[in-house]
């Protein structure tokens, strides 16, 4: 899946940099599924009193599932995501993403969340394929 690139937008990377509100923009329209699950956990974090917030639900199709993967795997996509929400992004498997506050990258949930640990304990036999 990849970014669906307006030729006004594509112009405009050619002659210099992008501002982060047009390829946010774009990332929006390109990957709505991913965008929604973003949101999502970041609307969760925003609501609640924890440290970070995250969406363990299956994508409904390997098309959804590989815009989480598009979205998560370039650091450009989710550095100018987590720049937008003011969040920071964890991922793990290919579909759990979690939201975490900047005050608590150093804390130990996101430690946890993003240690080998974590990713195994995280494992099931249903995610093997994912």
């Amino acid at each position: 899946m990849s970014l669906n690139v307006p030729t006004r937008l594509l112009e405009s990377a050619e002659r210099g940099e992008v501002g982060d509100a047009e390829f946010v923009a774009c990332v929006r329209e390109s990957l709505p599924y991913a965008w929604q699950v973003i949101s999502g956990v970041v609307a969760d974090l925003e609501t609640g009193r924890a440290g970070f917030a995250d969406d363990t639900t299956p994508p409904p199709s390997e098309s959804e599932r590989g815009q989480l993967l598009r979205a998560l795997a370039s650091d450009a996509i989710r550095g100018g995501l987590e720049r937008h929400f003011g969040v920071k992004l964890a991922f793990q498997n290919c579909h759990r993403v979690a939201a975490f506050r900047t005050s608590a990258v150093d804390g130990a949930d996101y430690r946890a969340f993003i240690s080998a640990r974590g990713q195994l304990l995280n494992q099931s036999p249903e995610l093997r394929d994912c």
